[in-house]
């Protein structure tokens, strides 16, 4: 077997200027042949990619800052000492949480903070969500190395293999065509999760989207499509050439490591919740869950049933479908829990109590994934990924968005209850951003999902139009809807696109079924290309500091666990 240095930290500092290089990922130099090292062909791909190492370099350049900062005006031995401190650092995380609110931009959580504080009786903007109490923060640059504004598979790849990629594809590198499977092999990239069931931790990942979707995806499979989420999506050259869909991959998670990477011998994802059911069954009527809300649930053509199998491979885990299956399952004896809970994506936060058999909240799913996971005296890592705040602003719902960022800051605050900052390091933060808007001149203390009313007036403001204007808006997307108290953000999906000027004397802008006015007529509104935010807390969480490549963050959850260093330690 050939072996290959997998990096998890440089020795020395390297502008920034000097390590990128987008077209050309050979002419970068090898990294120090000192630090960390995994036996492995599969890992030259992180070794040698640019953005791994400029990620590798943007850690060390945010140690120096904040060593230099916070032992500026002191004394020499002050310095020094900040500087052991921070050496010391490396290692000390023994769980890392990485919360992810896609496609929760800077608009979307200041106007969930606001809306949060409003519904508390305050007047909203001096409200701060869960995790804007973190102790440090900073900002992530979303593009994908092909896309200005990027996609989810792209960004969360980047997140947790510390490897900027396309649009379109998870757990590989940019020098993979989207669509063609044959330019997968070679291209593969190592990601956290995989890193830390290497090193023996265990493991979770949690959504209230589709389980198979490209952010979760993106930290289990590798695809040159994200769309292939089970065999029924995918051409059949694919198929034929031997790529696996996603769902696949999920459940035979722990085998298909262990063939990538001799020498390693994992016991597989502990903990997987979210939706999803329909790529994991066979398209057979037969196979339907009880609470199935499509005459056939199942997509998949291959007659597969992956839930058994999964079931077949862990006899001694639980798989759960709705609340009260969820609720009964105890964290004690429970080592191994798969919960699909819905034939597609999970239900809007606003929406769940509609669901037929009831789903467990984001917070709920975050409590119970960590009440199981920390039985492991390793630690763990989980991911938890608030899906449908994306899917809210697609459809053009702010409520649905907002509504669902605030279940999401719930949901972190449970982490900070249920873990110490001694040993657990959490970073929230959002694969992109949306076209949601706020602006205008509103007073203190408007509604935030109203119209707008100008300082020192009691009447919403009227445009050059002489007509009233809400503080959001979307940029773009399929425009106005007023469906009154409707909690689900998807219907707006059955109507014709409404984009433009409306008249909104006479709307009730605060109801849950009120979608914002669009600008620019679009079947669906889109991601935008803006920074989004990272807070963190824990060790390592010093790291984060002014603007960053997206791809950084996977460095200092690194730095912070230092799994690859355990990771190497157990295959050796």
């Amino acid at each position: 077997m050939n072996k290959y240095l997998f990096s998890a930290l440089t020795a020395s500092v390297i502008g920034l200027t000097g390590c990128m290089n987008d077209d050309d990922k050979s002419s970068v130099q090898p990294a120090d042949e000192s630090v960390t090292s995994l036996s492995s062909k599969q890992l030259e791909t992180s070794l040698s990619n640019s953005w791994f190492q400029q990620g590798q370099q943007e850690i060390v350049a945010a140690k120096e800052t904040w060593a230099t900062v916070t032992g500026s005006g002191d004394a020499v031995a002050q310095s020094e000492s900040v500087q052991e401190a921070i050496a010391d650092a490396r290692g000390k995380a023994k769980n890392v949480i990485l919360f992810v609110g896609d496609g929760m931009g800077v608009s979307t959580v200041t106007a969930a903070r606001i809306l949060e504080g409003q519904n508390l009786g305050k007047l909203g903007e001096e409200h701060q969500l869960s995790f804007e109490r973190f102790p440090f923060a900073g900002l992530a640059k979303t593009y994908n190395v092909d896309a200005q504004v990027p996609d989810s598979a792209g960004t969360m790849t980047a997140m947790v293999s510390g490897v900027k990629t396309n649009v379109g594809v998870v757990g590989v590198d940019e020098d993979v065509i989207r669509g063609d499977c044959s330019s997968v092999a070679g291209n593969e990239l190592i990601t956290t999760l995989e890193l830390a069931e290497i090193s023996g931790k265990a493991t979770g990942v949690v959504t209230t989207a589709r389980i198979t979707h490209a952010t979760p995806a993106a930290t289990y499979a590798k695809s040159a499509e994200r769309n292939w989420e089970d065999i029924s999506d995918m051409p059949a050259e694919a198929v034929q050439a031997g790529c696996k869909d996603i769902a696949d991959q999920l459940v035979r998670f722990e085998q298909l490591l262990e063939q990538r990477y001799a020498g390693v011998d994992i016991d597989g994802i502990d903990v997987v919740m979210g939706g999803g059911r329909r790529h994991f069954l066979p398209n057979d009527a037969r196979f339907n869950s009880p609470d199935a809300r499509s005459s056939v649930e199942g997509d998949r053509t291959d007659g597969r049933n992956l839930i058994a199998e999964w079931q077949a491979q862990y006899p001694q885990g639980v798989y759960v479908y709705d609340k009260a299956g969820f609720d009964s399952v105890n964290p004690a004896t429970t080592s191994r829990l798969f919960g699909l809970f819905n034939e597609s994506h999970m239900q809007y936060e606003a929406d769940r109590g509609n669901d037929v058999a009831g789903e467990p909240s984001l917070s709920e799913m975050t409590a119970k994934a960590i009440d199981i996971l920390d039985n492991d005296t390793d630690g763990f890592f989980l991911t938890v990924e608030a899906g449908r705040i994306d899917h809210a602003s697609h459809a053009g719902s702010a409520y649905g968005a907002l509504t669902d960022t605030i279940e999401l800051a719930k949901a972190v605050q449970v982490a900070v209850d249920q873990t110490s900052a001694e040993d657990t390091l959490i970073i929230v933060t959002a694969d992109h951003s949306h076209g949601l808007t706020m602006a205008g001149y509103p007073r203190r203390g408007n509604p935030i999902l109203g119209k707008v009313v100008n300082v020192g007036e009691t009447q919403p403001a009227l445009a050059a139009d002489d007509l009233p204007y809400t503080t959001l808006g979307y940029a773009n997307g399929l425009g106005m809807r007023d469906y009154g108290s409707e909690t689900d953000a998807d219907r707006t999906y059955g109507d014709p696109v409404n984009a433009g000027r409306m008249d909104l004397t006479n709307v009730d802008t605060t109801t849950p079924g009120y979608h914002q006015e669009a600008l620019v007529p679009l079947g669906s509104e889109t991601h935008a290309g803006e920074d989004v935010g990272i807070y963190a807390r824990g060790p390592g969480a010093h790291l984060v500091t002014g603007t960053n490549e997206q791809n950084m963050i996977y460095h200092i959850m690194d730095y912070a666990s230092d799994i690859s260093g355990a990771a190497n330690l157990a295959v050796r």
